[in-house]
């Protein structure tokens, strides 16, 4: 479970190219089911809610595939990328942690 940032990272990549209408709904329910489990994962694991709690909660809202927020492909491309960059970093950043 703990490439699971690396992968929603490649998913939300790959988003950028042309793809079937129905890749991006079923990266939409994933990217949703797994913000919303980094949500609860980062509100379990410390004593009090931190910002990655209501930044993923914030994710797994934009990216839910119930109530589709129209953004334009531009400004989803841009989202894309932004959230891909920070799962990255978050990714390396927990593996830094857990070495020290």
């Amino acid at each position: 479970m703990k490439y699971i940032e690396l992968a929603i990272a490649a998913l939300l990549l790959i988003c950028l190219f042309p793809m079937p209408y129905g890749y991006y709904t079923f990266v939409r329910f994933i990217a949703m089911a797994a913000f919303a489990y980094f949500a609860y994962s980062y509100y379990v694991r410390d004593e009090k809610p931190t910002p990655f709690v209501f930044i993923f909660g914030a994710l797994a809202l934009l990216f839910q595939p119930f109530v589709k927020i129209t953004l334009g492909r531009v400004i989803w491309d841009i989202v894309d990328v932004a959230v891909a960059i920070l799962l990255v970093v978050l990714f390396f950043y927990n593996q830094k942690n857990k070495q020290s």
